[in-house]
């Protein structure tokens, strides 16, 4: 078990440092998170302030967050399954299970 949970942490310390952005259609919000699923840094370009309203910038910037947290999603995802395949127990006629 505590080989399991030593992966983990180091996969967490490897999300921490994978950045992924979205960004709204226009192009003014992006959103930047971690592997982790940590937002990072919000980006508006100063143009955008000059013509959106107070719900556009709200709706803007949550669909730039949640394209960005679904990238994020996908690598956590990806990371965390390498994470098990790694640590299961090699048992005789369970290979095909991770396409081995």
């Amino acid at each position: 078990m505590d080989k399991m949970k030593m992966a983990q942490e180091e996969s967490k310390e490897k999300l921490a440092r994978i950045l992924v952005d979205g960004q709204s259609e226009n192009g003014g919000v992006k959103v930047v998170v971690n592997g982790n699923r940590e937002v990072k840094q919000v980006y508006y370009t100063p143009e955008f302030f000059e013509t959106a309203d107070k719900e556009s910038i709200e709706e803007l910037t949550m669909i730039a967050l949640n394209r960005a947290l679904e990238k994020a999603e996908a690598i956590f995802t990806e990371e965390m399954s390498g994470v098990a395949k790694g640590i299961m127990p090699n048992i005789p006629g369970m290979g095909n299970m991770f396409g081995k």
